[in-house]
């Protein structure tokens, strides 16, 4: 543990001097942060670290206001399908009084930890993609295979006017792209965790209409009857999948459907019974899942409620399938053998949640999420979020190894 000493006060001076450090705490200091970004000076910071890497770039807009950066750096052999190494520019709204560091202010302590919404979520992943890039070239590396550093916007908010169109362009289609490396999550402990696929993410609204009348009757057929027989079988079903978490060790969470009500809506007056009920449920959805058998298990609780339940889809993920981690796939294979030269130990899962790599993934191109920080708190969304410097930098080198590995394959 770093105190105040004088070998304390020297790391801190080694980080302080760092350019990769900087460079990072440069980057966090950038609000990119929801709702109503303004990408503006995230895209002259990019612009900036292109130039000092000697790179070209292009902004493309799908969306207005909604830019995505590409920086490149061609290969001896750019026929060849390219390397996406693709990062997100937004961060998730914070609290600021439940924080003890400015959230935007990227503060370091004498222990190295660097404090700001983006730490672990994930600023870092873009600049280390950036430093291994810049490393490579001060030692004269070239490559095989062309690599984009993609920075795209609004992926905290489901991508929709972000990935999730541009795969669809003509200006994607442009890269030539074979393989994408995205975000991961921080390893609490020595193993790194390594995602190769995604649960499918449906938010669901089931809008109930029934009986209305006075709060004193026991009428028959109400929205809140209703509401309550499918929030009972959605419950249900969610304790069997609490069940089968807790008995396979094997398992994570990405293993297992979960299912949350997130938001209720209805009613006027408290002895008034409503006319209709909004429930809301999030469901992410196991790759094992058959989406139109479970859909059709949803249309069933409503018929079985008594009628009169409509599902409406805030959003609705097709299943896509996971990226092979086998002989088949030669990227995996080239990122495994970095791995492993690396000495890393790594947990192949499924994903909790969802990035940009679902809609990848999505059009065939495989993918695989992974941050080099293990040792690490998972703080990704929570306060005071931070990266200690030394893991930051270790990253760096972690990742110049897999892109030169994956780059070459």
């Amino acid at each position: 543990m770093c105190d105040a000493g004088s070998n304390c006060n020297k790391k801190y001076q080694e980080w302080e001097a760092n350019e990769e450090i900087q460079i990072f705490r440069e980057y966090l200091r950038i609000p990119t942060v929801h709702p109503n970004v303004n990408y503006d000076e995230c895209v002259e910071f990019l612009k900036r670290q292109a130039a000092s890497l000697d790179l070209p770039v292009r902004v493309v807009e799908v969306n207005p206001r909604k830019p995505i950066v590409i920086i490149t750096w061609e290969g001896t052999e750019p026929q060849e399908k390219s390397i996406i190494l693709n990062s997100h520019m937004d961060v998730v709204p914070v609290y600021e009084e439940r924080w003890n560091h400015p959230p935007f202010a990227a503060e370091m302590d004498h222990q190295g930890r660097i404090y700001a919404r983006g730490a672990q979520d994930m600023k870092c992943v873009g600049m280390q993609f950036l430093g291994a890039i810049r490393a490579m070239r001060r030692d004269g590396v070239r490559l095989k295979r062309t690599i984009h550093a993609t920075f795209v916007p609004d992926e905290e908010i489901g991508g929709k006017l972000g990935m999730m169109e541009w795969v669809h362009k003509e200006s994607f289609r442009e890269l030539n792209a074979g393989f994408s490396i995205d975000e991961g999550i921080a390893g609490e402990g020595e193993i790194y965790p390594l995602f190769y696929g995604e649960r499918s993410v449906w938010h669901v609204y089931f809008n109930i209409s029934g009986t209305p009348g006075h709060g004193s009757l026991l009428l028959k057929g109400t929205a809140g009857q209703k509401a309550h027989y499918i929030i009972d079988k959605l419950m249900r079903f969610r304790e069997n999948e609490v069940k089968r978490l807790e008995n396979n060790p094997e398992f994570t969470i990405g293993d297992v459907t979960t299912v949350n009500i997130t938001l209720m809506k209805g009613g006027v007056q408290e002895n008034v019974v409503p006319p209709e009920l909004s429930v809301c449920f999030d469901i992410r959805l196991a790759v094992d899942v058959n989406h139109l058998e479970f859909e059709n298990q949803l249309l069933d609780w409503c018929r079985e409620a008594g009628g009169g339940i409509e599902l409406e889809y805030d959003q609705k993920c097709p299943y896509v399938k996971p990226t092979k981690l086998d002989s088949s796939n030669i990227y995996w294979v080239a990122f495994k053998d970095a791995l492993d030269e690396l000495g890393l130990k790594v947990k192949a899962q499924i994903f909790p949640g969802g990035t940009d790599s679902r809609y990848i993934r999505g059009i065939g191109i495989p993918a695989i999420g992974f941050s080099p920080m293990n040792n690490t708190p998972v703080l990704l969304h929570d306060h005071d979020e931070f990266l200690k410097a030394d893991t930051f930098l270790e990253g760096i080198r972690i990742y110049r190894k897999i892109i030169a590995n994956v780059a070459n394959a």
